[in-house]
Protein backbone atom coordinates (compact mmCIF):
# COMPACT_ATOMS: atom_id res chain seq x y z
CA UNK A 1 0.00 0.00 0.00
CA UNK A 2 1.04 3.65 -0.86
CA UNK A 3 1.49 6.09 1.60
CA UNK A 4 -1.45 8.28 1.76
CA UNK A 5 -0.77 11.19 3.83
CA UNK A 6 -4.25 12.60 3.86
CA UNK A 7 -4.73 9.70 6.01
CA UNK A 8 -3.58 12.05 8.93
CA UNK A 9 -6.19 14.60 8.41
CA UNK A 10 -8.62 12.03 9.65
CA UNK A 11 -6.42 11.72 13.03
CA UNK A 12 -7.08 14.69 16.10
CA UNK A 13 -5.16 14.59 19.50
CA UNK A 14 -7.96 15.89 22.17
CA UNK A 15 -6.68 16.71 25.25
CA UNK A 16 -8.78 16.90 28.11
CA UNK A 17 -8.39 19.10 30.85
CA UNK A 18 -5.03 19.51 30.73
CA UNK A 19 -2.99 21.01 33.79
CA UNK A 20 -0.06 22.85 32.23
CA UNK A 21 0.41 25.19 28.83
CA UNK A 22 4.13 24.22 28.93
CA UNK A 23 2.38 20.05 27.84
CA UNK A 24 -0.44 21.43 25.47
CA UNK A 25 2.81 22.70 23.55
CA UNK A 26 5.03 20.08 23.97
CA UNK A 27 2.87 17.68 22.60
CA UNK A 28 1.69 20.00 19.69
CA UNK A 29 5.03 20.13 18.45
CA UNK A 30 4.88 16.55 18.42
CA UNK A 31 2.33 16.14 16.71
CA UNK A 32 4.00 18.74 13.71
CA UNK A 33 6.72 16.33 14.26
CA UNK A 34 4.50 13.76 12.70
CA UNK A 35 2.19 15.24 10.03
CA UNK A 36 -0.72 15.61 12.54
CA UNK A 37 -2.31 19.32 12.59
CA UNK A 38 -5.24 18.96 14.66
CA UNK A 39 -5.24 19.77 18.29
CA UNK A 40 -8.48 19.96 20.13
CA UNK A 41 -8.66 21.24 23.95
CA UNK A 42 -11.34 20.58 26.54
CA UNK A 43 -10.90 22.78 29.26
CA UNK A 44 -12.94 25.50 31.21
CA UNK A 45 -10.60 28.26 30.14
CA UNK A 46 -8.44 28.74 27.07
CA UNK A 47 -4.93 27.98 28.01
CA UNK A 48 -1.88 30.42 28.38
CA UNK A 49 -0.98 31.18 24.63
CA UNK A 50 2.42 32.56 25.63
CA UNK A 51 3.44 29.41 27.89
CA UNK A 52 1.66 27.01 25.03
CA UNK A 53 3.79 28.86 22.60
CA UNK A 54 7.81 28.33 24.29
CA UNK A 55 7.37 24.54 24.26
CA UNK A 56 5.64 24.58 20.63
CA UNK A 57 8.58 26.47 19.58
CA UNK A 58 8.16 28.02 16.27
CA UNK A 59 7.93 25.30 13.99
CA UNK A 60 4.91 24.30 15.48
CA UNK A 61 3.35 27.28 16.70
CA UNK A 62 1.19 27.60 14.19
CA UNK A 63 -0.95 24.93 15.03
CA UNK A 64 -1.98 27.00 18.54
CA UNK A 65 -3.69 29.14 15.92
CA UNK A 66 -6.06 27.21 14.43
CA UNK A 67 -6.53 24.67 17.61
CA UNK A 68 -10.20 23.66 18.75
CA UNK A 69 -11.19 24.64 22.13
CA UNK A 70 -14.43 23.09 23.57
CA UNK A 71 -15.75 23.28 27.32
CA UNK A 72 -17.82 19.98 26.73
CA UNK A 73 -16.03 16.97 25.99
CA UNK A 74 -19.18 15.60 24.06
CA UNK A 75 -19.65 18.59 21.80
CA UNK A 76 -15.53 18.42 21.03
CA UNK A 77 -15.97 14.57 19.75
CA UNK A 78 -19.77 15.18 17.65
CA UNK A 79 -17.24 14.75 14.68
CA UNK A 80 -15.74 11.74 15.44
CA UNK A 81 -17.01 7.84 14.74
CA UNK A 82 -14.29 6.13 16.85
CA UNK A 83 -12.58 7.44 20.02
CA UNK A 84 -9.09 5.64 21.63
CA UNK A 85 -8.88 6.33 25.09
CA UNK A 86 -5.17 6.72 26.47
CA UNK A 87 -4.61 5.51 29.81
CA UNK A 88 -2.55 3.68 32.13
CA UNK A 89 -5.35 3.03 34.58
CA UNK A 90 -6.88 -0.64 34.58
CA UNK A 91 -10.69 -1.39 36.47
CA UNK A 92 -12.75 -3.77 36.05
CA UNK A 93 -15.60 -0.99 34.82
CA UNK A 94 -12.96 -0.42 32.17
CA UNK A 95 -12.67 -2.39 28.50
CA UNK A 96 -9.52 -3.98 28.13
CA UNK A 97 -6.86 -1.70 26.92
CA UNK A 98 -4.51 -2.27 23.81
CA UNK A 99 -1.07 -0.91 22.91
CA UNK A 100 -0.59 1.76 20.81
CA UNK A 101 -0.17 -0.64 17.57
CA UNK A 102 -2.70 -2.92 18.24
CA UNK A 103 -5.08 -0.06 18.41
CA UNK A 104 -3.44 0.97 14.35
CA UNK A 105 -4.40 -1.93 13.54
CA UNK A 106 -7.90 -2.01 14.60
CA UNK A 107 -8.19 1.90 12.88
CA UNK A 108 -6.71 1.94 10.19
CA UNK A 109 -9.35 0.87 8.05
CA UNK A 110 -11.82 2.94 9.89
CA UNK A 111 -9.69 5.86 8.26
CA UNK A 112 -10.00 6.82 4.63
CA UNK A 113 -14.48 6.93 5.40
CA UNK A 114 -14.08 8.11 9.07
CA UNK A 115 -12.77 10.82 12.13
CA UNK A 116 -10.51 9.13 15.01
CA UNK A 117 -9.81 10.98 18.20
CA UNK A 118 -7.12 10.17 20.41
CA UNK A 119 -8.02 11.01 23.83
CA UNK A 120 -6.01 12.06 26.60
CA UNK A 121 -6.60 12.95 30.32
CA UNK A 122 -4.67 15.35 32.78
CA UNK A 123 -1.74 14.80 33.93
CA UNK A 124 -1.96 14.17 37.48
CA UNK A 125 -5.25 11.71 37.06
CA UNK A 126 -5.60 10.61 33.43
CA UNK A 127 -9.16 10.15 31.85
CA UNK A 128 -11.96 9.58 34.64
CA UNK A 129 -14.95 6.69 33.98
CA UNK A 130 -16.98 9.61 32.43
CA UNK A 131 -14.50 10.64 29.95
CA UNK A 132 -14.25 6.87 28.57
CA UNK A 133 -17.45 6.49 28.55
CA UNK A 134 -17.61 7.76 24.81
CA UNK A 135 -14.18 5.75 24.11
CA UNK A 136 -14.98 3.04 21.65
CA UNK A 137 -10.68 1.48 22.29
CA UNK A 138 -7.88 2.20 24.87
CA UNK A 139 -4.46 2.44 24.37
CA UNK A 140 -2.09 1.69 26.79
CA UNK A 141 1.53 2.10 26.20
CA UNK A 142 3.49 -1.06 27.36
CA UNK A 143 6.47 0.05 29.99
CA UNK A 144 9.10 -2.27 31.91
CA UNK A 145 7.29 -1.17 35.30
CA UNK A 146 6.49 2.79 36.09
CA UNK A 147 3.42 2.86 33.94
CA UNK A 148 2.96 6.77 34.13
CA UNK A 149 4.68 8.89 31.35
CA UNK A 150 4.60 12.74 31.14
CA UNK A 151 1.06 14.10 28.60
CA UNK A 152 3.44 15.26 25.87
CA UNK A 153 5.69 11.70 25.85
CA UNK A 154 2.88 9.87 25.27
CA UNK A 155 0.82 12.00 22.67
CA UNK A 156 4.25 11.70 21.04
CA UNK A 157 4.68 7.79 21.75
CA UNK A 158 0.94 7.26 19.87
CA UNK A 159 1.80 10.20 17.30
CA UNK A 160 4.49 7.96 16.18
CA UNK A 161 2.44 4.80 16.00
CA UNK A 162 0.26 7.01 13.58
CA UNK A 163 2.88 8.19 11.06
CA UNK A 164 4.55 4.86 11.34
CA UNK A 165 0.91 2.76 10.66
CA UNK A 166 0.29 5.12 7.87
CA UNK A 167 2.82 6.29 6.21
CA UNK A 168 6.27 4.92 6.73
CA UNK A 169 5.12 1.18 7.01
CA UNK A 170 1.82 0.78 5.52
CA UNK A 171 0.10 -2.01 4.97
CA UNK A 172 -2.73 -3.40 2.94
CA UNK A 173 -6.07 -2.66 4.34
CA UNK A 174 -9.76 -3.54 3.49
CA UNK A 175 -11.81 -0.13 3.49
CA UNK A 176 -14.36 -0.63 5.98
CA UNK A 177 -17.81 1.93 5.79
CA UNK A 178 -18.54 5.28 7.51
CA UNK A 179 -19.84 4.40 10.95
CA UNK A 180 -22.15 6.32 13.36
CA UNK A 181 -20.44 9.48 14.64
CA UNK A 182 -20.19 10.21 18.57
CA UNK A 183 -22.92 12.97 18.12
CA UNK A 184 -25.34 10.01 16.47
CA UNK A 185 -23.86 7.40 19.09
CA UNK A 186 -25.17 9.50 21.94
CA UNK A 187 -28.39 10.20 20.61
CA UNK A 188 -28.48 6.69 20.61
CA UNK A 189 -27.44 6.12 23.81
CA UNK A 190 -29.88 8.26 25.58
CA UNK A 191 -32.86 7.01 23.48
CA UNK A 192 -31.96 3.22 24.90
CA UNK A 193 -31.19 4.54 28.50
CA UNK A 194 -34.33 6.68 28.38
CA UNK A 195 -36.87 3.35 26.48
CA UNK A 196 -35.32 0.69 28.82
CA UNK A 197 -36.11 3.21 32.21
CA UNK A 198 -39.76 3.05 30.21
CA UNK A 199 -39.92 -0.23 29.95
CA UNK A 200 -38.74 -1.12 33.42
CA UNK A 201 -35.92 -2.89 32.61
CA UNK A 202 -33.55 -0.68 34.28
CA UNK A 203 -33.42 1.50 36.92
CA UNK A 204 -32.36 4.55 38.66
CA UNK A 205 -29.71 2.81 41.06
CA UNK A 206 -28.84 0.46 38.00
CA UNK A 207 -28.30 2.67 35.24
CA UNK A 208 -24.84 3.39 35.23
CA UNK A 209 -23.95 -0.12 35.44
CA UNK A 210 -25.79 -1.61 32.67
CA UNK A 211 -25.51 1.63 30.31
CA UNK A 212 -21.17 0.95 30.62
CA UNK A 213 -22.27 -2.75 29.39
CA UNK A 214 -24.62 -1.45 26.20
CA UNK A 215 -21.93 0.82 25.55
CA UNK A 216 -18.66 -1.47 25.70
CA UNK A 217 -21.06 -3.82 23.42
CA UNK A 218 -22.08 -1.64 20.51
CA UNK A 219 -18.44 -0.23 20.24
CA UNK A 220 -17.02 -3.30 19.99
CA UNK A 221 -19.35 -3.91 16.42
CA UNK A 222 -18.78 -0.71 15.21
CA UNK A 223 -22.12 0.59 14.74
CA UNK A 224 -22.70 2.24 11.45
CA UNK A 225 -25.17 5.63 10.45
CA UNK A 226 -27.85 4.05 9.49
CA UNK A 227 -28.10 1.27 12.14
CA UNK A 228 -27.91 3.72 14.83
CA UNK A 229 -30.97 5.85 13.73
CA UNK A 230 -32.73 1.75 13.45
CA UNK A 231 -32.09 1.29 17.12
CA UNK A 232 -33.02 4.67 17.89
CA UNK A 233 -36.44 4.31 16.24
CA UNK A 234 -36.78 1.02 17.36
CA UNK A 235 -36.72 2.23 21.02
CA UNK A 236 -39.35 5.11 20.43
CA UNK A 237 -41.41 3.18 19.18
CA UNK A 238 -40.88 0.38 22.50
CA UNK A 239 -41.35 3.97 24.68
CA UNK A 240 -44.96 4.72 22.30
CA UNK A 241 -46.19 1.19 22.31
CA UNK A 242 -45.48 1.45 26.67
CA UNK A 243 -47.19 5.06 26.88
CA UNK A 244 -50.20 3.88 24.80
CA UNK A 245 -50.27 0.38 27.18
CA UNK A 246 -50.18 3.06 29.98
CA UNK A 247 -52.68 5.25 28.76
CA UNK A 248 -55.27 2.03 27.88
CA UNK A 249 -54.62 0.55 31.33
CA UNK A 250 -55.54 3.95 33.00
CA UNK A 251 -58.85 4.04 31.58
CA UNK A 252 -59.84 0.96 31.76
CA UNK A 253 -59.28 1.34 36.00
CA UNK A 254 -61.40 4.33 35.48
CA UNK A 255 -64.43 2.33 33.70
CA UNK A 256 -64.66 0.03 36.38
CA UNK A 257 -67.58 0.01 38.66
Amino acid sequence: MRPDPTLLDHIAIVLVRPKYPENIGAAVRAAWNMGITRIIIVADEYPDHGRMAKMATRNAAHLLDKMEFHQNLAEALQPFSQVVGATARKGKQRIRANSPREVLNRISPLLPENQIAFLFGPEDSGLSNEDLQFCQLLSAIPTADFSSLNLAQAVAIHCYEIYHALIHEPKDIVQTPKLASSFELENMYSVISNTLLKVDLLDYGNQNYYMRKIRHFFGRIEVKSGEAKMIGSICRQFRLHASRKERTNREDSKAEP
